[in-house]
């Protein structure tokens, strides 16, 4: 919390940085009585029309008394938000409560020089969220006529806005919790700007190389090197203080003697100077940076707060960062040509854009590319990730004509809530593939804040399924991808022919393929190529050319040993041919080849503008590689149904029943529900719980079972011994009031060991499969659901599935059935199959309730009982506190 002296306290993030429509980043936070001065110079730049709109009068000056109201708010019935570059006011916004404390009336005033940057819809997402957080719902405002703009900052917002027209004002009205349009809209914003950004810092008008050398070696001489050699478009600057010339030309001392504009500097400078360098660039208008200098990572906390100094810094100023520790950014298009990076030389141009973090893994990447004869269309090394991420880079690659396929290398997911959204966006376009160097993906790069995750590891695997990523493990996995989904037409399905000309090694190759749930359709191993170039070249061509042409057949995999005659590059000639030919997937894989100097692995062939063959050196890596883009085009191909909203859900009456409950909860202290107040609250939500009563005597005890009806089950309260027949804390089917009085003094004798817990009495529910549902807030990934069958399968062997909401409704179907265990609920072992649809019913409402509500931690359901007709919840668990601030809320926010 941020306390203002003399004013009040507001939640530390609701200050924020953002990005502008243009790109450009700004910083948010509240009002201030610090801003008086400021704000009066905001007021004075204003023109009288901008006036007029905004008080409807004319003032030259805010009074004295004005300047007061304008900046000494509460935080809680006076909210106001102001938006600055380097210190200067760019639009303020505000909300006053109304009589009504669940409306406010809201109010913008947007600088004349920063009109069109959509600062005025930030500002009225910020405000939506901050009036929702103090119980407001609704907001008003008074517009006039001519205020066009504003009219359309509300309008155009995706609330359902109500307008009325009376004595010359336009009156609107609009309640301000998120709706699915509001949602798409404020996403579509973002991914705008946020996509902007990112062309602006591949695609610079000018670069600047601060830190430029003379010294053979040194990364500021490389880096100058490898952008003039690279053949860089724009004007390209040297900036060192001890150099008169560089790399023949004329080289600056210091960045605000450049003649002309810099859109991106690149920083070389030793790690004491950088803080320097980046207010040096701020003064003279940089738009972007890449921070190449190392340091910050290994220098403790200083160097943490030397980083998140250094960011702050930029964003106010209105500059993006990449890096530090970055090895550099790339962009292989004619038009830029810019390789500002450690890159040797530029690549060959192609349709892979690739994300890196570390330098390390960048090198490691760029190699495997060239190596491989991969192309790129971009390269982005985020070093130590400080503002710009791969996030950040999707949104741009989403819009790029120029990037066919992505590749990720990612040592952390800072915002996995956000990447899930943004993947599955992209991976519908373009095929993403994804190496993750650690098991549970939430390790954070240096500088960033410390935080933990209660979600399992495989929850993020899960994620990564849902969002159709093409997950891998090593860089090579990642390459073995990249070649054919940069080169090759998506398969139509799984049915393959395998080509060889040795039977036996055909059939290991049909055997893995099968392994990795691909249809072998046949093995081909006719083919003569001892035969000689001039016989078995068109030979080979015929039978591949029918191959492809039976539509049954939907991809190919050549698995050869060294031939008589044949090259590598003539066989990779003809695949290549008829695979373009056919739009159909060709794989190949030269095994046996001892001779070094012929290249087997990688793009070979595609000659005159043909697509190349992807080529391994190994048949089970192209069978892999080829399996994962099967699975890829099948995700694809299926419809994924529409986000499913479930009927009945109260979404006001839950937040306002939630508010009474949180009243007098302080901190991060969570709250169990009892059984009663958790039954009401999933029951706004179409939840239904089937009702349990306790009892102290056992005259009580049949008093609640005719209350519930008979027969009932006994069980006691205790959580580790609710659920377990065989520890005597459950009996079932229980028929009238004499067996239930012996029941009961049985069960407690049986419990006296365990320090006699309480008991209850339930309804009987119809016989079904046990299973179990739990729904958490994670701090980085959000909302995550979990089913599987209770028992052993989740207690022992950890057989859950995971989902991230919103769910669609594929994503409910494959979610019931992802269990291994989930085989039982479909007539296993000659039991009846259970009712899915129930089931899926049942996870749709847990993750609409777990999506619109974080101050809802924890929700388990165990066990429920699922039969052939319906499920019953039979006891229910939910644990609430204050909201935790998700990675991805209604209102936009850099992170870092």
């Amino acid at each position: 919390m941020v306390d203002q002296p003399g004013v009040g306290i507001y939640p530390e993030y609701w200050e924020a940085d953002v990005v502008l429509r243009d790109g450009g980043t700004a910083h948010l936070r509240p009002i201030s009585p610090a801003d008086a001065e400021a704000l009066q110079a905001f007021h004075a730049g204003q023109s009288q029309a901008s006036i007029y709109m905004r008080f409807f009068s004319f003032k030259p000056k805010l009074s004295g008394k004005e300047v007061r109201r304008f900046t000494e708010v509460d935080h809680v019935d006076r909210v106001a938000f102001v938006i600055t570059i380097g210190g200067e006011i760019l639009g303020i916004g505000r909300y006053d409560r109304l009589e009504d404390p669940s409306e406010a009336e809201v109010a913008f005033n947007i600088s004349d020089a920063h009109q069109g940057r959509g600062i005025g819809s930030i500002l009225l997402e910020h405000l939506a969220a901050a009036a929702r957080e103090n119980g407001i719902r609704r907001f008003t405002a008074e517009v006039l006529p001519d205020n066009r703009k504003m009219l359309m900052v509300f309008a155009d917002a995706g609330y359902d806005l109500k307008r009325h027209f009376d004595d010359g004002v336009v009156s609107v009205e609009f309640n301000v919790d998120p709706t699915e349009k509001s949602r798409s809209v404020m996403e579509s914003r973002e991914h705008r700007a946020e996509a902007r950004s990112v062309r602006d810092l591949l695609a610079p008008s000018s670069v600047a190389v601060i830190g430029a050398s003379r010294k053979w070696g040194t990364i500021g001489y490389q880096l100058l090197e490898h952008i003039i050699e690279g053949g860089f478009t724009g004007p390209v600057y040297a900036v060192n203080p001890e150099a008169f010339e560089l790399a023949g030309m004329l080289s600056f001392s210091r960045i605000s003697e450049v003649p002309g504009p810099v859109q991106l500097a690149i920083i070389a400078v030793p790690y004491a100077e950088v803080a320097k360098v980046v207010d040096d660039c701020a003064a003279a208008g940089v738009k972007g940076i890449v921070v190449a200098t190392a340091g910050f990572a290994d220098d403790g906390e200083r160097g943490l707060a030397k980083q998140h100094e250094l960011v702050r810094r930029a964003r106010a100023n209105g500059m993006r960062v990449i890096g530090p520790e970055s090895l550099g950014i790339l962009n292989t298009h004619p038009a830029v040509a810019l390789n500002a990076s450690m890159a040797p030389s530029m690549p060959r141009r192609g349709v892979l854009g690739l994300f890196s973090q570390s330098a390390a893994i960048g090198v490691s990447l760029y190699a495997a590319a060239s190596r491989r004869r991969l192309g790129l269309s971009s390269f982005l090394s985020a070093g130590n990730r400080a503002d710009v991420s791969g996030n950040d880079v999707m949104q741009f690659w989403e819009d790029d004509p120029g990037t066919a396929a992505v590749g990720l290398y990612l040592e952390s997911i800072g915002n996995p809530r956000k990447f899930s959204r943004l993947a599955r966006r992209l991976s519908r376009s373009k095929p993403v593939i994804v190496a993750k160097s650690d098991v549970t993906g939430l390790r954070l790069p240096p500088g960033h804040e410390v935080r933990t995750t209660q979600a399992p590891a495989s929850a993020l695997d899960a994620m990564l399924r849902q969002a159709g990523v093409i997950r891998v493990e090593t860089i090579e996995e990642l390459m073995d991808v990249a070649q054919i989904v940069s080169s090759q037409a998506l398969p139509k399905g799984p049915s393959i022919v395998v080509y060889s000309n040795s039977v036996a090694f055909g059939k290991v190759v049909a055997d893995s393929a099968g392994t990795h749930g691909l249809d072998v359709d046949r093995l081909v191993t006719g083919v003569d190529l001892d035969a000689g170039m001039s016989l078995a070249l068109p030979a080979l061509r015929a039978s591949l050319q029918a191959t492809l042409a039976d539509e049954a057949v939907h991809a190919v995999v050549a698995a050869l040993l060294p031939a008589r005659g044949l090259t590598v590059e003539a066989l990779a000639a003809v695949f290549a041919e008829c695979a373009a030919a056919a739009g159909k997937p060709v794989v190949a894989a030269f095994s046996g080849i001892l001779d070094p100097s012929i290249l087997a692995e990688g793009l070979l062939g595609g000659d005159d503008g043909q697509a190349p063959l992807p080529c391994y050196s190994n048949p089970g890596t192209a069978v892999a590689a080829l399996a994962a883009v099967v699975r890829y085009a099948h995700w694809l191909d299926r419809d994924q149904g529409m986000f499913v909203d479930p009927e009945g859900c109260d979404t006001e009456g839950t937040r306002e029943e939630l508010d009474r409950m949180l009243a007098s909860v302080t901190g991060e202290k969570l709250v169990k529900l009892d059984a009663g107040a958790a039954a009401g609250l999933l029951a706004r939500y179409g939840i239904a719980v089937l009702p349990s009563l306790g009892f102290g005597t056992e005259d009580e005890a049949v008093d609640a079972a005719g209350h519930l009806g008979w027969p009932v089950v006994l069980k006691t309260t205790d959580p580790a011994l609710r659920h377990r027949l065989d520890l005597g804390g459950v009996r079932l089917d229980i028929q009238d009031p004499a067996s239930l009085r012996l029941n009961i003094a049985q069960m407690r004798r049986a419990l006296e060991p365990f320090g006699s817990p309480s008991l209850e009495v339930q309804a009987m529910a119809p016989v079904g499969q046990a299973c179990t549902f739990r729904a958490i807030e994670d701090p980085l990934l959000g909302p995550v659901v979990s089913f599987g069958l209770a028992g052993d399968a989740v207690n022992l062997l950890d057989d859950w599935a995971h989902r991230v909401p919103p769910l669609s409704s594929a994503d409910l179907h494959d979610f019931i059935r992802a269990p291994h265990a989930a085989r039982k609920l479909f007539g296993y072992q000659g039991l009846p199959a259970v009712d899915t649809a129930a089931l899926e019913d049942i996870a749709s409402r847990l993750a609409r309730l777990k999506d619109d509500h974080p101050e809802i931690a924890l929700v388990e359901f165990n066990p429920v009982l699922a039969g052939p007709s319906g499920a019953k919840i039979l006891a229910a668990e939910v644990w609430i506190g204050n909201a935790a601030q998700r990675t991805d809320s209604a209102r936009r926010a850099m992170r870092g």
